[in-house]
């Protein structure tokens, strides 16, 4: 009987500053070779988790441990880091914050130079394993000059390079366009099919996930594992919804025309779904019930943007000719891929740039003369990164920065803060200083401290990214709360189903160019549009085809207004 590489026995852990165990109970048998998927909340304790397997914890994270942990055949809470390294690589949510060289060779050859490697093998090596992720000819490129996508390959190269036998992800993800999270999955993938090393993903992007198979997949709660099962097993069951875990769309789509989803279907992947005739029937005559919903009527432009062009660098353009209009009271997604000038667009919205040509107005002002002071009452900016924005140590006090200068009482400035706090999840944490935070916490109280000034219009860049499908909806249904309520919404996104849940319009940015301004449906339906901008295409379109559907476009708006309508209503 093959001896698992990594066993949880009885396993507890507490944090030294924590009242309770983080981890309880934990047994847990991952087998040389296997792919396991770690699914769960925030604060389910799934990257707690993967510092036990990869020594953070006790080391860098100290605290009681109970129980046992072998990776390996290393008794890993009794093992140091270094030693754990030599059978953990692990890939983290920034590959930016992994980066040591000043160049791609530099940085693979790091683990290799404190081995005291001698050249010529070192050389070798780093070859070696550079064209293993496809990074070969990038080995003189500094890592800033990198993509996402080939940062997630050059830190994956930079751990491969001790052969270890273990591969950890966390949240590999998190910072990707669609396009290069897709193939950041196919390359986990190939890689692990080439050298056999057992893969454990910690991520909540589950369909994205599953572009690829896993064999099992360790559902956390509450410190504990609530599920430990094969995808298609999982996945036929209510487990994920019950512990805040969103199921692949398309599985939703079905449950809503009335399939019932069995391990039989293969539910896993989109591409095995093994659906008989009468259940494509019950699709069609689902999506054929539905009334064609109202359009809603074309808004009052806020902000026009008329032949927009800028560049960091005078022969090299970020931005060309970019022209349009969003009506007051919209919620529009931007979209594109990493690098295409969409978080350029909104330094110029908000003046921290100058454009080279064009015009934009603002509720029917030239925004030219408009200084940054005057652009920030009327249009917030929430940066992706929420440490480029905090000032303050206490929540609460960052929270009031804003409106502490408009002349509001004290008792004003609290219940408006209040209020707020309560709406972004954060009440409970109000005294708390803002370095006890998660990245996902961080980020709301970001949201919250543009949101407390009551703008006109709220620019935010990657609103839900680190965030767990229940803070997700909640900042979300938030977001759309206020937008009924007169707000112009403009979300910067890589997450599709946010732009198809959310934004009944997008505009698709590529290569510095605007090009398309369409229904969000329709972009994630149009391959060429969606090769061309690095985005996916919805696997509601996949099952529209599937079934028959000569209308996928309308499948997609159909599942929307139904999904809309559970959320708003509960069924």
């Amino acid at each position: 009987m093959t001896t698992p590489i990594i066993s949880f026995k009885d396993f507890s852990f507490q944090y030294r500053a924590q009242k309770r165990p983080t981890l309880q109970e934990i047994n847990l048998a991952i087998m040389p070779g296997e792919r396991i998927l770690i699914a769960g909340p925030s604060g389910s304790g799934k990257s707690t988790l993967g510092s036990c397997i990869n020594g953070l914890i006790p080391f860098s994270f100290p605290g009681e441990v109970k129980g046992e942990l072998t990776v390996d055949g290393v008794d890993a809470p009794r093992a140091g880091i270094f030693e754990l390294s030599a059978h953990v690589g692990t890939v983290l949510q920034d590959p930016d914050g992994q980066f040591i060289g000043l160049t791609v060779g530099e940085d693979i050859a790091f683990a290799l130079e404190n081995a005291c490697t001698p050249q010529d093998e070192m050389k070798e090596i780093v070859a070696r394993t550079a064209k293993l992720v496809e990074i070969e000819d990038r080995l003189e490129s500094a890592p800033h000059e990198l993509s996402g996508g080939q940062k997630q390959r050059v830190s994956l190269a930079g751990v491969m390079v001790d052969q270890v036998k273990v591969l950890l992800f966390d949240e590999p993800l998190a910072n990707l366009d669609p396009a290069a999270g897709k193939q950041a999955i196919e390359l986990i993938d190939e890689i692990q099919r080439k050298t056999g090393t057992t893969v454990i993903i910690i991520e909540h992007r589950l369909e994205d996930v599953l572009w690829r198979s896993v064999d099992r997949i360790v559902l956390m709660s509450e410190g504990r594992i609530a599920a430990d099962m094969r995808p298609d097993e999982l996945l036929s069951t209510d487990l994920l919804k019950a512990h805040g875990i969103r199921e692949p769309l398309y599985l939703t789509a079905l449950r809503y025309a009335g399939v019932d989803v069995t391990p039989a279907l293969r539910p896993a992947q989109i591409c095995t779904l093994a659906l008989c005739e009468a259940q494509k029937e019950k699709v069609r005559a689902w999506f054929q019930a539905a009334a064609a919903g109202e359009k809603a009527a074309p808004q009052k432009p806020l902000l026009e943007v008329r032949h927009l062009s800028f560049g960091y660098a005078p022969d090299r353009p970020t931005l060309r000719d970019v022209s349009f209009s969003i009506g007051k009271g919209e919620m529009v997604a931007i979209v594109g891929r990493n690098g295409a000038g969409k978080s350029t667009l909104s330094k110029l919205i908000c003046g921290f740039e100058t454009p080279d040509d064009g015009t934009m107005c603002f509720d029917g002002e030239d925004m030219a003369d408009m200084s940054i002071r005057e652009r920030a009452s009327r249009i917030g900016y929430v940066l992706q990164n929420p440490n480029q924005m905090i000032s303050k140590t206490m929540i609460y006090d960052e929270v009031a920065l804003g409106i502490r200068r408009r002349g509001y009482t004290e008792e004003q400035i609290r219940e408006k803060v209040e209020q707020t706090l309560r709406i972004c999840g954060l009440y409970p944490f109000r005294n708390w200083p803002i370095s006890a935070l998660s990245f996902g916490q961080k980020k709301r109280v970001t949201i919250a401290s543009v949101l407390v000034m009551g703008p006109q219009m709220i620019i935010l860049d990657e609103p839900t990214a680190g965030q767990d499908f229940q803070h997700y909806t909640e900042i979300m249904e938030f977001l759309r709360e206020l937008n009924a309520q007169g707000v112009t919404v403009v979300m910067i996104t890589h997450d599709m189903h946010l732009m198809l849940e959310y934004t009944p319009r997008a505009l698709v940015f590529s290569e510095g160019e605007m090009i398309a301004d369409r229904s969000a449906a329709q972009v994630l339906c149009d391959g060429i549009l969606v090769r061309r901008a690095a985005l996916k295409e919805t696997s509601l379109f996949a099952l529209a085809k599937s079934c028959g559907v000569d209308a996928p476009e309308a499948f997609v708006e159909r599942f929307i207004d139904a999904d809309r309508e559970v959320r708003t209503h509960g069924g």
